[in-house]
Order: structure tokens, then sequence, then C-alpha cells
């Protein structure tokens, strides 16, 4: 056989595989293109620190956003990639966590308000972004993982990119029409992301009869606490800094800070679609990624996509520093010092998915607990010891490559361990997926 003939059979046999992912990536585009706009909007209209203020009560907002639920999401996603005609039941199952969680969110809001923002930002402002993380865009994400678990990537990557569009839109208009205050454009805010949500639901969640089954939620229940204590950690985890910036520096610096990592968050689109196509895979088979060679050639592509993304806005600005608006000039001379965030960052959230897609739930939740342990350590170290500005972003670079090799060595020794079959227990206590699971 040929040389040319074996490729082509190979991709004839993963056509499903590279259509698929072609879906998700062209979300992914049609998103970044939409989400830049969206960032160039907010962050010239609102001032600095504002600005750096309602990202970090967005970044909150996502954090309490894995809360709500309790996790359940997990269990209505593998339904849908394993067993869709049961959709209905764990949707109803899903809508009673939802519900059943909402003190506990509005509880911990109140907690990071009076920590973090009490002072700053007015009480209403800040409730209102996070009813749009929490109960808006949540539930646009929970419609598009089950469109994804279904094998709609297309459909997702569409409920992804009119979200983001009507977003975008709502900060035009915020540019446009409004006064420029930071409670305006919470209004602004919530009212894009009901609208999103509203639209998702309607017209995308598949029509199912809503059934009342408790013995599947009481059997799923561990894993679904399991998953929103990780997802919790771990965006807590990878969020943090934002709170740390804003305690230490103040709203001017977590401003600064905020536009960084948001130019930061743009490389993380396309990572994020080959997290999804990666998990499914694995799902159906552990030994995807089982050699060495494997793992290691998928980092080092992850690492360079992500760099390069960064390497590339980092040029623009720096020959065309207000070509994303004055505030995004302030931040310009500051993207290419930070050039390997965005790798070591998309890494630790990759290594996170791979103990998901396994199973490991219990295991990532401790695996980010500490690295969100280290990570804290090590910000709140950065920020006294180097004051200067320069200083400590370039220092980020440092940290961010010790939070990679601590994910990376506890997660892939997880996923070592749970291939080894314990020897001294009866196959079905074994922690390895049995075959019909």
């Amino acid at each position: 056989m040929s040389l040319r003939s074996y490729w082509i059979g190979r991709c004839k046999e993963n056509f499903g595989l590279i259509r698929d992912y072609a879906s998700l990536l062209s979300g992914s585009a049609g998103r970044l293109v939409l989400s830049l706009a969206y960032f160039v909007s907010v962050a010239n209209g609102l001032s600095v620190a504002d600005f750096g203020l309602f990202a970090t009560a967005s970044a909150t907002g996502v954090v309490l956003s894995r809360i709500a639920g309790f996790g359940f999401v997990s269990p209505l996603y593998r339904t849908a990639t394993r067993r869709p005609r049961l959709i209905g039941a764990y949707t109803a199952g899903f809508l009673a966590a939802l519900l059943a969680s909402l003190p506990v969110v509005a509880l911990a809001a109140a907690g990071f308000f009076l920590v973090f923002f009490e002072g700053d930002m007015a009480p209403a402002a800040f409730a209102a972004v996070v009813l749009a993380e929490v109960l808006c865009w949540r539930s646009l994400e929970v419609v598009v993982i089950v469109n994804n678990g279904l094998g709609r990537f297309f459909t997702g990557a569409v409920i992804v990119v009119a979200g983001s569009g009507v977003r975008a839109f709502a900060a035009l208009a915020f540019v446009g029409l409004a006064d420029g205050t930071l409670s305006t454009w919470a209004l602004y805010y919530l009212g894009a992301n009901a609208l999103s949500m509203l639209g998702a639901v309607i017209l995308c969640y598949p029509r199912r009869r809503l059934r009342w089954t408790p013995h599947l939620y009481l059997a799923r229940m561990r894993d679904s606490l399991a998953v929103a204590g990780a997802e919790i950690v771990f965006y807590l985890q990878s969020e943090l800094d934002k709170l740390l910036v804003l305690s230490f520096g103040g709203p001017q610096t977590a401003g600064i800070y905020a536009i960084l990592m948001r130019l930061i968050d743009l490389t993380a689109l396309p990572i994020r679609s080959f997290n999804t196509m990666i998990v499914q895979k694995l799902m159906k088979s552990a030994d995807l990624i089982a050699a060495w060679r494997v793992r290691w050639g998928i980092e080092a592509g992850i690492a360079a996509v992500s760099v390069a993304g960064l390497a590339f806005l980092g040029i623009v600005l720096h020959f065309f520093p207000r070509a994303l608006g004055d505030n995004v000039a302030d931040a310009a001379p500051l993207v290419l010092m930070a050039l390997l965030v965005p790798a070591f960052r998309n890494l630790v959230e990759y290594e996170g998915e791979l103990l998901y897609a396994r199973g490991q739930t219990t295991s990532r939740a401790v695996i980010m607990a500490c690295v969100g342990l280290i990570k804290a350590g090590l910000l709140i170290a950065l920020l006294r010891g180097y004051p200067d500005q320069i200083d400590w972003i370039v220092g980020l670079n440092v940290v961010f490559l010790a939070l990679w090799i601590a994910s990376a060595t506890a997660s892939y020794t997880m996923l070592d361990w749970q291939r080894r079959p314990v020897r001294w227990l009866p196959a079905r206590f074994s922690s390895a997926p049995q075959p019909g699971e």
C-alpha cells in the first residue's frame, strides 16, 4: 500500500471525527470574532477600573454557576451521549437540582460580595452579573452540552455563536446608547444573556417529555456532587487570580490584568473544541492516550496553538497598540510578556478534562484543589514580592509553569493508576470501567 493510499484510508475512517471537529471549530471561529467585538466594546465602553470590577464579578459568577444544579449536568451529558431516550428523565432531575441549589448560590454570592466587592461595586450590579452567569449563560451551556452529547455539534456551535452575537450586539448598543456606567452595563449584560438562554432552550433543546424518576437521580448523586466539586474547584483556581489582583492591586490594576487575561482567554476557544472531542472519544476508548508519545504530542500541539495565538495578538498590538481601543492599549505592551501563560493554562484545563472523561471526578477535584492552593500561594508571593507591574506579569509565566507541572504529574499518575488492575479486589470493584458501562 502506498503512503498516499494509507492516508486516504485513514481520512475516510476518521471522516466523522474530522467533520464533527470542523463543526465545533467553526463555532469557535465565529465565537472568537464575536467575542473580540464584545470585548473591545465593553473594555472601551467602561473605565479600566469598572472593567476590572465587571470582569472579576463575571468570573465570580462563572464559579458560582458550577454550584447551580449540584453537578447534575454531568449525568445529563452522559445520558445524551449513551442513552438519549432518558434525556427527559434526567432533564427533570437537573431542573430539580437547579432549584434546590439556588439558595446555596445566593449565600455564596453574598459572601463573595462582602469579601471582595463591597464599597467598589453596587450590590444590584453585582447581582445582575452573577444572575446572568448562573442562570442564563449556564443554562445556554447546558443546551450546548446536551446537543454535543447527541452528536449535534453544528447545532451546539450555532447556539454558542448566536449567544456570543447577542452579547456583542448588547455591548455595541451599550457603547452607542448608554451612559457608560457599570450599573447600566450590568442590566444590558443580564438582558442579553437572558435572551440568548431563552432562544437556545426554546429552539434547540431536544423535545422530550419530562419524567420524574428519583431512583435514577439517587444512583448518580455521588458522581454529580463530585463533578460539581471538581468544577467549582477548577473554576475557582482558574479565576482566583482576578480576585487576588483586585484585593491586592485595586480596581485599576484588576482592570489591566482583566484585559490581559481576556486576550489570553481568546486563545483557549479552539482548544476547548478539541477538549470536547477527546472527552467523547475517551468515554468510548480508554486506551486512546495510553502511549506517552501520544500524550506529549497532544500537549505539545495544545501549547503551540496557544502560544501562537497570543503571539499573533501581541505582535499586532505591538505595532498597532490602539487597534483594540484606547483602554486595551494600556495593556498592549504587556501581552508578549505573558507569552507562555496560555500554553500552561490551557494544558491544565485539558488535563482536567481527561480525568472527567475517565470518570475520575473525585481525583479531578482533589488535583484541582491542590493546583488552586499552589496558585494562590504563588500569586500572593508574586504580588507582594514584585509590586512593579512588569515584574509580576513576567513572573506569571513561572507561576503557570509550576501549576502545569503539578497538574500533569498528578493527572497522568491517576490515569495510569486507573488502567492498572487491582489484583486483590474482585473485578466489579476495580476502578477500571467494566464491559457495558
